[in-house]
């Protein structure tokens, strides 16, 4: 079965980076989209980015956009999320997900599967 995996959490000062890693097994990986998406408690679900199966588009939501970047590694499995000058606004917990089409890219209802999810807390 399709299993995501998320790790690379952490708790990080305000103004510091962060590297995600979400691996991948149970399916044909490099066909698929894959994005991150976060919860923050008492918040509705958010989708953060999105990248299509080869990697050539991506798509962000506004208030990351110029501070992280998701990439991913076709040949590992992997997606990954950079974070760089986190804020408090960011702290979440953030979830993997998949799905073989490339639209709705940031509507979490379109997904899949998911991940457990990994914690990010912004200290300031």
């Amino acid at each position: 079965q399709v299993q995501l995996v998320e790790s690379g959490g952490g708790s990080v000062q305000s103004g510091g980076s962060l590297r995600l890693s979400c691996a991948a097994s149970g399916l044909l990986y490099s066909v698929y989209t894959m994005a991150w998406f976060r919860q923050a408690p008492g918040k509705e679900r958010e989708g953060v980015a999105a990248i299509s199966n080869g990697g050539g588009n991506t798509i962000y939501t506004d208030s990351v956009k110029g501070r992280f970047t998701i990439s991913r590694d076709n040949a590992k499995n992997t997606l990954y999320l950079q974070m760089n000058s986190l804020g408090p606004d960011d702290a979440a917990m953030y979830f993997c997900a998949t799905k073989r089409l490339w639209t709705s890219q940031l509507d979490g209802r379109t997904y899949n599967y998911w991940g457990q999810g990994t914690q990010v807390t912004v200290s300031s």
